[in-house]
Formats: structure tokens, C-alpha cells, sequence
């Protein structure tokens, strides 16, 4: 009926080696594809994305079959910092200047619903302590992009789209938080885990239902016709779906709208585990600056530190800055918070997208009947998966979403 991409963009999406890494994931059934495979809905991604996708697909009760061309929990979810907040990267107050105030506060009061959502459903599908699920204040300082004044102001937007926050003085800051010379908004309500258990963890919830999982698989070539799509392998035997959803992270779907996603790079630290350093809450600490610097903890001490954002991708040249990334961002942790040992344990480097607006774009393929993506561009790449997972089961399972317009590919910002 229409033409159609031929594949997924291939990128390295990282490198070095992340502190996830360091723990048995938990067991998944990885099947061949050595024969036709006919499901009522494929994933394509087994990454954190397709994870929660294919949770939610098979709790609404469909026959569901995921295929990954690495193998799952292989890609860029390694690389995440997992900082789960709902606060979005843009400023809820620059936000509104830019796209109106009743857009911006229903993506930031969707985002907290996202966040919020995969707590609970985390601990209700007892993988809480697997994944070593908490939940985090966030302290936001001031920084290059809102100053003091604008601090205040981006206080007094989310207290009008009824989020909760205090604005505090320099002195409180250093006094609870031991940070000096700063302004900060603390709120609360956000998440933190191991990113690669939580999207094993949800995978084999799936596997479970009957959830089947396929890798390597590469799709080379997607057919829609009235009735649902034919996927073409290269090599492997066809694939026959009802519906079909990309859930490939930052490799996207060729020929597909962009809608501004770009990627770009960014680099991460980690250190030793030190509990008896850790700062009140164990609070999420970021900087409303570009780039910024952002901070969380495990539930062992160990301090995460990511940042140094640079707008390119490629590969070789973000690689090659691991060091000297890995150098700088250890000396501004130890600057901010000189009590901790900010030396690196871990270094490593990932490819990220990032959109106009910090937002992902999630729905129906323009011109793919039956095909929907969940594009997660955005400093909430796991927030906008579980936002991406809620969305696209609404529009699969025909009740739709009041917030789907607000990502869609048709949106006009």
C-alpha cells in the first residue's frame, strides 16, 4: 500500500563500562528464529522501551513477539544513568513560553503520571528490590539557563500546574544538602533503579504471558497491507503481525518523520560505594544549565555522575573523549560536593537523543498502517518508556489516550 523504510539506523550506542554491568541480569528464554513467526503484535527493541511495551501488551492480553537484532538489554539501556524524574529537561516556565502553558504543564503532569506509574507498577509485579527501586527527592539548582530569578519563577510555574515544591536560599542549600552558593527548587516523587534489571525484570514478566523473545534479528524491510504487516529478516524467515511497534531507541526507523530528535553524546561516572557520604534523601541533584551536571546514588553509596552533553554523534570522536570526559565531570562532582570521594570507578560513553523540546515522540507511523514507535528523545528516556508503553496500549486496544496528541507524529511543535 505504501513504501516503506528498509531499516533501523545501526550506531555503536556506547562504550566503556557502565556499573550495571556488573550483575547477573535475571534469566530470559532467547528463542531462533529458524521458522515463520505469525504474532498479534511484534516489538521490535529489547531494550528498557520494548521491555515495558511488551509488559503492558501482554497484560492487555495479546500474543506478543519481541526481536532484537543484539540480543535484549543490549544497546543503550546499559549506558542510562536512570534517573526517573518527571521534571522534563526544559523548564516547565520555558516550556510554556514556547509551546503555551496549557501544553507544557499537561506534558510535565503526564510525565509525573509516567513516573508515578512505573513505581507502582514495579512494586506491583514484586520487582522492586530486583531492580533496586527507590524513590528520590530532586533538588534543581540554579545554573546558566535559569538564574536565582528565574529559579523562583520556574517555582511559581509548577506550584500553578500543582506540582509541589520549595524554593530554597543558598544557606539552606549548603546547610541540608552541603552545596555552597547556590539557589535550588527541592521536589519529590521521583524514582531511581538498575536499568538493565528493570527492563530484564519486565521482559520475563512478559515471557511468562507468552511473551516470546527472538535475537538476532534484524529487520531489513516492513510491508503493511490492510490486514497487518510482513517483516522481511534478511535470511531468517518472514515475520507476520497485526500490529507492530519500534521501540529501537535511538536507532530509529529510517524514512520515518524526525520531528527535531537528534543524537547526541554523553559521558558518566561512577564511583566507590561510600553510604556514610551521602547527602540527605539521597536526593537526585541536577543543574538547570548546558550542558548540566546530574547526580543520583545506588542503594549501596555508590555516587552516578553523567553530563558533558555534546551535540554530535559520532562514535569514534565520543569514545575517544572518555578520559577527558570521565576527568572533568569527577571534578565537578568533587567541587560540588567536596565531602565525597569523587574519584571514578566506572567511565563510559553513550549515544542519546534529545528533541526542541525535551519531548518524545510516541504513536501511529504516518503512512505505516498498523505501525506505531516510541521514540524516547529526551533527558527522560525511562519516564517517556513507561509514558510510550500507556500511550501505544491505548491506541492498540482502541480506548485511546487523551495525552496522545501531545507526542504524536502530528503535533506541531
Amino acid at each position: 500500500m505504501t513504501a516503506t523504510p528498509s531499516a533501523t539506523e545501526h550506531r555503536d550506542l556506547r562504550t566503556g563500562r557502565s556499573l550495571w554491568l556488573d550483575r547477573r541480569r535475571p534469566p530470559l528464554v532467547i528463542e531462533t528464529l529458524d521458522k515463520a513467526l505469525s504474532c498479534e503484535l511484534l516489538v521490535i527493541g529489547a531494550g528498557i522501551s520494548g521491555a515495558l511495551i511488551a509488559e503492558q501488551m501482554s497484560d492487555a492480553g495479546l500474543d506478543v513477539a519481541i526481536v532484537d537484532r543484539r540480543g535484549p538489554v543490549k544497546g543503550s539501556t546499559a549506558a542510562s544513568t536512570a534517573m526517573l524524574q518527571y521534571e522534563l529537561d526544559t523548564p516547565l516556565s520555558l516550556m510554556s513560553a514556547r509551546i503555551g502553558r496549557a501544553r507544557a504543564e499537561a506534558i510535565w503532569k503526564r510525565s509525573r503520571l509516567a513516573v508515578d506509574a512505573l513505581r507502582e507498577r514495579t512494586e506491583r509485579l514484586g520487582l522492586a528490590d530486583m531492580v533496586e527501586g527507590a524513590t528520590r527527592p530532586s533538588l534543581y539548582l540554579d545554573g546558566t539557563i535559569l538564574d536565582a530569578r528565574g529559579l523562583a519563577k520556574e517555582a511559581d510555574a509548577r506550584r500553578r500546574a500543582g506540582f509541589d515544591v520549595a524554593l530554597l536560599p543558598p544557606a539552606e542549600v549548603e546547610a541540608r544538602f552541603g552545596i555552597r552558593g547556590r539557589h535550588a527548587l527541592l521536589g519529590d516523587g521521583n524514582y531511581t533503579a538498575d536499568p538493565r534489571q528493570m527492563a530484564a525484570a519486565f521482559l520475563q514478566v512478559a515471557q511468562k504471558r507468552g511473551a516470546r523473545l527472538f535475537a538476532p534479528v534484524d529487520i531489513i524491510d516492513i510491508r503493511p497491507d490492510a490486514h497487518g504487516v510482513t517483516l522481511a529478516t534478511g535470511g531468517r524467515p518472514d515475520i507476520r503481525a497485526r500490529h507492530v511497534i519500534v521501540a529501537t531507541g535511538y536507532e530509529r526507523l529510517k524514512s520515518i518523520p524526525r520531528k527535531g530528535n537528534r543524537i547526541i553524546s554523553s559521558w558518566s561516572i561512577a564511583t566507590r560505594p561510600q553510604p556514610g557520604a551521602i547527602w540527605p534523601g539521597a536526593a537526585l541533584i541536577w543543574e538547570a544549565s548546558d550542558p548540566y551536571l546530574y547526580i543520583r546514588t545506588t542503594p549501596h553509596g555508590t555516587i552516578i555522575c553523567g553530563g558533558e552533553d555534546e551535540e554530535f554523534a559520532d562514535e569514534a570522536r565520543r569514545d575517544a573523549l572518555i578520559d577527558e570526559k570521565a576527568a572533568r565531570l569527577s571534578e565537578k562532582l568533587a567541587a560540588l560536593l567536596p565531602q565525597i570521594d569523587a574519584a571514578p570507578t566506572y567511565a563510559w560513553a553513550g549515544s542519546f537523543g534529545n528533541s526542541p523540546v525535551g519531548t518524545p515522540t510516541v504513536g501511529r507511523i504516518p503512512r505505516l498502517p498498523h505501525c506505531y514507535a516510541a521514540m524516547g528523545y529526551g533527558g527522560n528516556g525511562i519516564t517517556f518508556s513507561m509514558m510510550a508503553a500507556q500511550i501505544l496500549r491505548g491506541a492498540i486496544m482502541g480506548y485511546g489516550d487523551s495525552d496522545a496528541p501531545l507526542f504524536s507524529f502530528h503535533r506541531k511543535f
